[in-house]
C-alpha cells in the first residue's frame, strides 16, 4: 500500500501518509488511490477539487457545508505549512463540539480526511501555503455555512493571536447558533 493511515482521537479523522520515493531528480508520490482509501475505510467518491493560497496569520474557517450536501475533505498542503482544524459538529455524536488540530506541511505530504459532519478551517504558518482539497459533495452556495473561528466553548487553541480573516468569517455564528442541519 502506498499509504499509512493513522486515526486520531475523534472518529472518522483520519491522517495520511504517503510513500514518498526521492532520488537526484526529486520526488514522486501517489496522492490518492482509491482502492487504497477503500481498503482503509475510506470509501467516498470525491466531486470537486479545490485550491487556496494565502499569506501568512490567514486564517480561514471554520467552514463546512450542510445536509444533504455534506462534504468530506480530504486536505493537503502543496507549499507552506498550515494549522489545520477540524470540529466535530455532528449534533448525536458524543464528541459533538471536540475539536482536533494536526500540522500539514509540504515537506512531509500529509493528509487528513475530515469526513461530512465536521467544520474545517486552517491558519498558514509559513509565508505563504497552498492548500488544496478533495470534497465529496459539489459546493452549493444555498448550504454553505460556518462557525466563529473563536468560538469560546470550542477552544480552539489557534498559533495566531491577530489572524487576517475575511468579512464573512469574522461574523459567522457561534456555535450554539449556528444551523447545523
Amino acid at each position: 500500500m502506498a499509504f499509512e493511515f493513522k486515526p486520531l482521537s475523534i472518529p472518522g479523522l483520519v491522517i495520511i501518509m504517503p510513500a514518498i520515493y526521492r532520488d537526484g531528480r526529486g520526488y514522486f508520490l501517489e496522492s490518492y488511490k482509491g482502492s487504497d482509501f477503500r481498503e482503509a475505510g475510506i470509501a467516498e467518491r470525491f466531486v470537486q477539487d479545490n485550491h487556496s493560497r494565502s499569506r501568512r496569520n490567514v486564517l480561514r474557517g471554520l467552514h463546512f457545508q450542510r445536509n444533504p450536501r455534506a462534504q468530506g475533505k480530504l486536505v493537503v498542503v502543496a507549499e507552506g505549512r498550515v494549522f489545520d482544524v477540524a470540529v466535530d459538529i455532528r449534533p448525536n455524536s458524543p464528541t459533538f463540539g471536540r475539536w482536533e488540530a494536526v500540522e500539514l506541511s509540504a515537506s512531509d505530504h500529509a493528509m487528513i480526511y475530515i469526513p461530512p459532519g465536521f467544520a474545517h478551517g486552517f491558519c498558514v504558518l509559513s509565508e505563504w501555503a497552498h492548500v488544496v482539497y478533495k470534497c465529496t459533495e459539489e459546493y452549493d452556495p444555498r448550504l454553505d455555512a460556518g462557525i466563529r473561528w473563536n468560538d469560546p466553548d470550542i477552544g480552539i487553541k489557534w498559533p495566531v493571536e491577530d489572524p487576517v480573516l475575511s468579512e464573512k468569517d469574522a461574523i459567522l455564528p457561534y456555535l450554539t447558533q449556528a444551523d447545523l442541519s
